[in-house]
């Protein structure tokens, strides 16, 4: 049986990096190790061909960064 504690997943895909940028940080406060994937990708093909820049955890941490990401979209919706 295969070990999937390490297998990074998609917490996030935007199409602006900052929004990308503020994620990382936020998980980062909490803890939490994220990855920004594509993220010089734009620079190199143009941004025509990016269908959104990536954030990606560690399956291990995806339901907290979740709760932690979604807690905040809820805070600025009220």
């Amino acid at each position: 049986m295969e070990d999937h504690k390490d297998t990074l997943v998609t917490i996030l895909t935007a199409s602006l990096i900052h929004e990308i940028h503020i994620a990382k940080s936020l998980l980062a406060n909490q803890g939490i190790e994220s990855y920004i994937i594509d993220e010089n990708i734009a620079t190199s093909i143009g941004t025509a061909f990016i269908e959104g820049y990536k954030l990606k955890v560690n399956s291990a941490d995806f339901i907290r960064a979740k709760e932690i990401l979604d807690a905040i979209d809820l805070e600025n919706n009220n």
